[in-house]
């Protein structure tokens, strides 16, 4: 019997239109029966997964991070296992995941691959996948148009980046961890759950998405051209044994600052601060590449 899959896609993920048909023909022929449903508001996603919830057995998403964000509260309220097609732009949790870009073979992975229980991260009652920051990411956030990652894709997030980090001013935070208060200055404070995030930089360069554990970071710089010497560092993790970044990893996290501060998880603003973080251990079935013996 066919499995019963739902395709969910967001039309303005960086490929999601474009693909969709193609999509669905390589998943058919894989042996799925797909009902599929596009919107073009992510936070709708929500409903339809909870009207397919007894109807499906497996829920695929085609689109970037920020959709599959607008979805991971309902995956785990339902507890459907999740199919990954990487549409967007950044794509990071497929990169998280070893999840290829090509969509024949991510379709392929989706039909032949293992599922994989994968941790989740958790702010002010909000999952996420990669990571949640404030400072510097949340501007990025703000200042970085569809069109924009539509047209330039990565370089998009570099470009802003460059401008942002430009304007960049630190603010105080305190950072409650393993029994520890910590007062920090700093322009960018990022817990990260999976390895990759902002298009390809990596949190920590031993994060993976099942540790059960959160690692934080805070660039704790007083001018902005002291950035720049990090970012290089920043592709592979290794920018946390710099003096300028503070390290730290735990499994509940509380962040406090003088005003809200708005949080950033996987790309979207979800929450602010006063923000309390939590690892989810095995939250979440995913379908990943077979593993080879």
């Amino acid at each position: 019997m066919n499995q019963r899959a739902l395709l969910l896609v967001n039309r303005h993920s960086r490929q999601g239109q474009k693909n969709l048909s193609e999509a669905i023909g390589y998943l058919e022929k894989l042996g799925f029966d797909v009902t599929e449903e596009s919107t073009e508001h992510p936070q709708h996603l929500a409903e339809v997964i909870k009207e397919y919830k007894n109807k499906v057995d497996i829920v695929i998403v085609g689109g970037g991070d920020g959709t599959l964000n607008a979805a991971v509260d309902y995956l785990v309220e339902t507890q459907l296992p999740l199919g990954i097609l990487p549409l967007g732009t950044a794509n990071d949790l497929a990169r998280t995941l070893g999840i290829p870009n090509s969509l024949p073979e991510a379709c392929q992975v989706i039909a032949t691959g293992e599922e994989k229980k994968i941790d989740l991260g958790w702010v002010n009652g909000k999952h996420f996948f990669n990571v949640a920051s404030l400072g510097l990411s949340v501007k990025i956030t703000q200042r970085l148009t569809k069109k924009a990652k539509k047209r330039w894709g990565i370089l998009a997030y570099a470009a802003t980046a460059l401008q942002v980090i430009w304007e960049s001013r630190p603010f105080s935070a305190e950072i409650h961890v393993n029994g520890e208060s910590i007062a920090v200055k700093t322009v960018q404070i990022a817990v990260g759950n999976g390895r990759y995030y902002g298009g390809g930089m990596a949190v920590v360069h031993d994060a993976t998405i099942d540790d059960q554990r959160l690692d934080l970071y805070s660039v704790e710089i007083q001018h902005w051209w002291q950035i720049i010497p990090l970012l290089p560092a920043m592709r592979n993790g290794r920018h946390i044994h710099w003096r300028e970044v503070r390290a730290l990893q735990g499994q509940d996290i509380e962040i406090f600052t003088r005003k809200p501060r708005p949080i950033n998880t996987d790309g979207e603003i979800t929450t602010y601060t006063p923000a309390r973080f939590r690892v989810i251990p095995q939250a979440l079935k995913v379908l990943v590449p077979r593993t080879r013996q």
